[in-house]
């Protein structure tokens, strides 16, 4: 981390308590207290925020200053047509490509989220829900793919982190943990796109609609 600028540091720290619910669309991110709680000056601050508007997670108001963005119907939308390009050709590439170590790792994931659940903490199961996913993308070995979606990291954790079904997600990443084990990319592939597919409709269906043009 002594090579990364600390406006980068602030950044991946601000955009990951958004993803992670610790600053909800609509609430104030203040510079001098985002300063103190970090032990930083305000400049960085400052640098990170108009970082994070370029992705979309704050706007910057007159007179308000940086407020968390909400993400729209339409915008949710789209993160799900990326996913699930994504998630399919990661599971095809793991199930082809994973070794033991690999499934070891993986297969921890899974187990951790299993673990969160039996203990009844949704805020653990989230993080493990988010940190499987973020395992499979690191197991597909392809750091172009990982290279390009790396803008969309943080609004991809924001959309992991919306699952209100755990023991469904905790199912369909078991079922899609024994395809891989198999080799079948095929039935890998098959299982990540339902997956996404029933976080989709109730991630989505839960949201408002938009209001249409008059």
């Amino acid at each position: 981390m002594d090579d990364v600028p600390l406006r980068d540091v602030i950044r991946e720290k601000i955009r990951t308590g958004i993803a992670e619910g610790t600053w909800r669309p609509g609430t104030r991110l203040v510079e001098r207290d985002l300063a103190e709680d970090f032990g930083v000056s305000r400049v960085p601050v400052r640098e990170a925020l108009r970082a994070l508007e370029s992705e979309g997670f704050v706007e910057l108001l007159p007179r308000r200053g940086a407020v968390v963005r909400v993400l729209t119907r339409s915008v949710v939308e789209d993160l799900f047509d990326i996913r699930q390009v994504l998630e399919v050709l990661a599971a095809r590439l793991v199930a082809e490509r994973i070794d033991d170590e690999g499934l070891a790792q993986l297969a921890a994931s899974v187990e951790h989220g299993r673990r969160a659940l039996d203990a009844g903490d949704h805020s653990w199961a989230g993080t493990a829900n988010t940190a499987f996913h973020e395992d499979l993308l690191r197991l597909t070995g392809n750091d172009s793919l990982r290279a390009v979606l790396q803008p969309l990291t943080g609004r991809l954790r924001w959309l992991f982190r919306q699952t209100t079904d755990h023991e469904r997600v905790q199912s369909e990443h078991e079922q899609l943990l024994a395809a891989i084990r198999m080799r079948d990319a095929e039935l890998a592939a098959a299982v990540a796109l339902a997956h996404v597919r029933a976080s989709r409709h109730m991630v989505v269906d839960g949201m408002p609609g938009e209001a249409s043009e008059p």
